[in-house]
């Protein structure tokens, strides 16, 4: 129902145009931001550059604290920070009205989760070796081993399901508030609505974001003794 108040259902009203329609749009703010950002690089960074490097830093950081090491943050950056802006606008666009958040739909959230999943576990494979990676999955007791593993396996599994439920379910559910909000106050209440979707949105990529670089640092930095 939803559907018919978005400026795609102009074109077309189908669920399915109106997922691609704006995640279509995301892309390209994405891009328009990114080359904003490099077209004009100086050494005391203005506008979109000082924003981005102040974004890229943060996220740099994070990376840091969870993986031990600024190098290994580094590596990783590039998946980190494009997970971190399709996340963030999918969900700003969800605020504007007649706008649908791509990732209130579960096709965007698990998209992405599956490639982390995939990924991390590619890169603890790549870092680690086939057999000892996945000989963390028996757990420290050989004796143990035939119970440890289906659990490890069944952990690894459920972080897919937890990514992307969490990210779908917030935002799918700021769009019902903001949605009620709006049938019930139009005039009064968006203002503060609207301020709290906004950091909503920036918290779940900031989850979103953390939570990737947790996998990767669980996946590739080994422990003495583990």
């Amino acid at each position: 129902m939803k559907d018919m108040f978005l400026f795609s259902s102009l074109i077309d009203p189908s669920h399915t145009f109106s997922y691609f329609f704006h995640l279509a749009i995301v892309i390209v703010l994405a891009l328009i931001v990114a080359k904003l950002a490099t077209s004009s690089m100086q050494l005391v960074p203005r506008g979109m550059q000082n924003l981005a490097e102040a974004f890229l830093d943060g996220i740099l950081s994070m990376g840091k604290d969870t993986m031990g090491s600024e190098a290994a943050a580094r590596k990783y950056l590039p998946l980190v920070a494009t997970i971190g802006f399709i996340v963030f606008f999918s969900n700003i666009i969800g605020i504007i009205p007649g706008f649908h958040a791509p990732t209130a739909s579960l096709n965007l959230p698990a998209s992405l989760a599956i490639v982390v999943f995939l990924y991390y576990h590619f890169e603890g494979i790549r870092t680690q070796g086939f057999f000892k990676y996945f000989g963390h999955f028996m757990g420290p007791v050989p004796a143990i081993a035939p119970l440890m593993f289906p659990i490890e396996i069944v952990s690894h599994i459920s972080r897919v399901i937890s990514l992307s439920f969490r990210l779908f379910g917030n935002i799918k559910g700021d769009d019902l508030f903001l949605a009620v909000v709006l049938a019930l106050a139009p005039w009064v209440a968006p203002l503060p609505a609207f301020v709290l979707l906004t950091f909503m949105a920036f918290l779940q990529s900031f989850i979103f974001m953390i939570l990737t670089y947790v996998y990767l640092a669980g996946a590739t930095v080994v422990e003495e003794g583990h």
